[in-house]
């Protein structure tokens, strides 16, 4: 009832009160300071034709003046709107404003000269010149004088004390933006105190008032003189190599690093600090990524039924992600964990939403559930990625590692090689080398049994392969089959390689957590040497080796050391 008024009835909406946004009201104040401006621009260019006498301006010509100012004032407000010189947000006030303005303020200029000399009289050439300029720069004043503010404040901000000494590296396109972005920036302590390029032609010049102080060789002792404590590497255009070389020098100084990660930001334009990443331990290996030529792969894979297992992995979903953009007839995605096998599937139907894509969970230590799956999909390659991977995890559970990657590797070959799979690749590791691990070992016997199967089938002896079938009570799946050996011709191939950075036993995870820390990072042994690669290059390598496969071979890759190429070579 109280809602009620002296009527008894509701009272109705209530009428919204006008009220302008403070961008308006800017805008307002803006045109009244125009007006006045272009009034004051050509008045004070007349009477400086005369000396600045206002009693010496000849009367014809002052009457000139008044009658046309006004409606010249309006006409430029009008040009002005029309221009985006009311709605531009002047605190971040930068070139295309500056162009924009000036565009304006001198087509207003021409029609000025132009009218006044058409409608009324000629006026002296100065008055044309000197008006022109002076409302250039009435118009510049405020507008820029605004920004200039912002950034004498943005300089002289409290607590100087705890401002972050910074050293930028770069005085290229993508350092001078890092350098004005730090400036501008509010939320920020950076104070870049020096810069470092290896381009003499820069040395002992500046930007923005930051003195250029040398090259790389000159990083250390400038760390010391000008107390820094930030190092920002700017230079995306850099290759790998060098950005190594100047990072090592820089973990030296035990300053704070980071790196704007590549060039496509620049295109972007995506240079600012908050774009500066952690140094990571991948940028201190300083090599270029192999670039794999994939044409045969296409070939290969192209319009095939191709089964990834572990494809919810590391290795497993690159693996997907290069297959998928391949074009396979079907792409079967088989892992016993569910949520990476999820994401992956996520990812593939977002980028690829014509592929023919089934996700499948299971065990590959589960013979009839991998029955089953080439029961139903007849995959016709298949990449055996599933495997228990971790060293140390291992050798307190060997038995795992043996039923995990042997058996379960042994279990999928063996339902390859009776649905009529043509190829079977096997990701191994160097480990399988020598192996002096219970994972090492497993991987080694995962080794032996695809080149045992291979051998086998080259002999014509494939019904010579036992099954390993553990479920009782039940027919073993060959001989259901019969004459199910008659025709097996796949070719079972291993590649192998080193550790791979960011996969998930990959031994960087842990560097980085002990660096994190402040160490110690432990290693196996002092002069332990380790050949890294990259997720994408092992899984292209993989794919080449099961493209080149004719069966029985192990594909391992020859690297001489992190900054080498590698390739791949064969062994039987």
């Amino acid at each position: 009832m109280s809602d009620m008024n002296n009527h008894g009835q509701q009272p109705g909406p209530q009428k919204r009160r006008f009220r302008l946004e403070h961008w308006q009201v800017i805008a307002l104040i803006l045109m009244l300071y125009d007006i006045v401006a272009v009034h004051a621009a050509y008045f004070v260019a007349l009477r400086g034709r005369f000396d600045f006498v206002f009693g010496m301006i000849p009367q014809d010509y002052y009457a000139t003046y008044r009658h046309f100012i006004t409606f010249y004032s309006v006409f430029c407000v009008c040009c002005f709107w029309a221009a985006h010189l009311y709605r531009s947000m002047w605190r971040f006030a930068g070139y295309s404003e500056l162009i924009r303005t000036m565009a304006a303020s001198g087509f207003t200029s021409m029609v000025h000269t132009v009218m006044i000399t058409v409608i009324f009289q000629r006026m002296p050439l100065t008055y044309y010149f000197w008006g022109a300029l002076f409302q250039f720069a009435l118009l510049l004043a405020p507008r820029f004088s605004y920004r200039m503010i912002l950034l004498l404040r943005a300089q002289r901000r409290p607590g100087n004390e705890s401002v972050d000494r910074v050293m930028l590296i770069g005085a290229g396109a993508a350092g001078r933006l890092i350098l004005r972005d730090i400036r501008s920036a509010q939320e920020t302590n950076d104070k870049v105190v020096c810069i470092i390029d290896d381009n003499p032609n820069k040395w002992n010049r500046y930007i923005d008032g930051v003195p250029i102080v040398g090259g790389r060789d000159d990083i250390l002792k400038n760390v010391e003189k000008y107390h820094v404590n930030k190092i920002y590497l700017a230079i995306p255009s850099a290759s790998a190599e060098n950005k190594r070389d100047i990072l090592n020098i820089c973990n030296e100084t035990g300053c704070e690093l980071r790196q704007l990660p590549g060039m496509y930001q620049l295109v972007l334009g995506e240079v600012s600090v908050s774009a500066m990443k952690e140094v990571s331990v991948e940028d201190l290996l300083g090599r270029e990524p192999i670039r794999a030529d994939l044409q045969e792969v296409y070939a290969f894979v192209n319009g095939k039924t191709v089964l990834v297992t572990g494809g919810g992995g590391s290795i497993g979903s690159e693996l997907c992600r290069q297959i998928a953009g391949h074009a396979p007839k079907q792409l079967i995605i088989f892992d016993v964990y569910e949520n990476n096998a999820y994401d992956i599937q996520l990812e593939l139907r977002e980028k690829y939403p014509h592929l023919n894509l089934e996700v499948l969970i299971g065990s590959v230590r589960d013979s009839r559930r991998m029955f089953q799956i080439f029961d139903e999909y007849r995959p016709q390659i298949v990449y055996h990625a599933a495997a228990h991977k971790h060293v140390p995890l291992m050798e307190d559970s060997p038995c795992e590692a043996i039923k995990n990657n042997a058996i379960g590797t042994y279990k999928t070959a063996y339902a390859a090689m009776l649905h009529g799979c043509e190829r079977f690749v096997l990701i191994s590791t160097d480990k399988a080398v020598n192996p002096t691990n219970i994972m090492g070992a497993s991987k080694r016997l995962c080794e032996m049994i695809v080149q045992s199967f291979d051998a086998k089938i080259k002999e014509g002896k494939a019904n010579e392969i036992p099954e390993l079938f553990t479920h009782s009570g039940k027919k073993k799946s060959a001989e259901a089959r019969g004459n199910a050996f008659n025709n097996i011709h796949t070719e079972f191939v291993a590649v192998r390689f080193g550790n791979v950075l960011g996969s998930n036993g990959s031994v960087i995870p842990v560097f980085k957590k002990q660096i994190e820390k402040g160490g110690p990072v432990t290693v196996t042994h002092p002069d332990i040497i380790r050949y890294f690669m990259t997720i994408p290059e092992a899984v292209s390598l993989v794919m080449l080796a099961g493209t080149y496969a004719r069966g029985g071979e192990i594909f391992v890759l020859d690297m001489v050391s992190s900054s080498t190429v590698c390739s791949l070579t064969c062994r039987w």
